[in-house]
């Protein structure tokens, strides 16, 4: 093989990981950190880069913001992997491959009323596009967005949601208030009856969270008259390869790290484990 054949293969090369300067580090939780790293090229909200230290091992991290020349990472401490990214500071770099899958199309929400739902650490791969549509007011109908966490302790991106409520609908629930009275205590699920919408049958939604979560969600959505062809799901898998070649992800004959992790729900109903 030639010097020039090789370089081609190296530049085509998925597996490749290529090194990340973390530009800024933001606490949310004692456990969950964004991390800020600096990329420039292509990527979508939803989708996800594998995430590695040489010698410890990677994880898949869903992009929760795109910058100028930067994605943000939204990680929860939780393992070997995360724990040693944990010690990391802005000015180390971390090695990411990707972005892998199929994201959230901004194409598919614009000029309609939409509805986000999304619970704990769910609200990430959201997140990119409730902040698109903030900026961007005039290239929707109206804009809901409903989160629920655990504890008031839990919750992510607070300073996010204090801007959202400026130009949109935003509830912030907990199961547990703990003390704090200034969030309402409840299952996010149970806001969705009361949700007002102009036009159901127009109206998109996106649902991602635990799984029984998003089953209820998506149940309530369709008793308001929602298409299943108007809801959008992200499931959460284990994506080891990202290019749909080890299998681990695969549910019936698709792969979510290539078909998914953001599905149709028309799509989505039929992969059941």
């Amino acid at each position: 093989m030639s010097h020039k054949e090789c370089e081609s293969t190296l530049e085509s090369n998925d597996y490749l990981p290529f090194p990340s300067e973390i530009v800024e580090l933001v606490k949310h939780t004692d456990t969950e950190y964004t991390f800020r790293m600096s990329y420039t090229g292509n990527v979508k909200p939803g989708q996800f880069f594998e995430i590695s230290i040489p010698k410890v091992g990677e994880a898949p991290i869903s992009v929760s913001g795109i910058g100028e020349g930067t994605v943000d990472l939204t990680i929860r401490k939780a393992g070997t992997v995360t724990g040693h990214i944990f010690e990391c500071r802005p000015g180390d770099a971390l090695f990411m491959r990707g972005p892998y899958g199929n994201g959230f199309d901004i194409e598919d929400y614009r000029h309609r009323e939409l509805f986000i739902i999304a619970g704990g650490t769910g609200f990430s791969p959201v997140r990119g596009v409730a902040d698109y549509f903030f900026r961007h007011p005039g290239e929707t109908k109206g804009l809901t967005i409903a989160a629920g966490f655990k504890t008031p302790k839990d919750i992510l991106f607070r300073d996010d949601f204090i801007r959202w409520k400026t130009r949109g609908r935003v509830v912030v629930t907990v199961d547990s208030a703990a003390g704090d009275t200034a969030y309402p205590v409840g299952l996010v699920t149970g806001y969705i009856p009361v949700l007002e919408i102009e036009d159901p049958k127009e109206a998109a939604a996106i649902v991602v969270g635990p799984p029984a979560m998003m089953r209820f969600s998506v149940a309530g959505l369709l008793d308001k008259g929602f298409p299943e062809s108007h809801i959008w799901v992200s499931y959460e898998r284990k994506m080891c390869c990202g290019i749909g070649k080890c299998g681990h992800c695969r549910i019936n004959d698709s792969y979510v790290c290539v078909d998914g992790p953001v599905f149709l729900l028309s799509r989505a109903k039929a992969l059941l484990d």
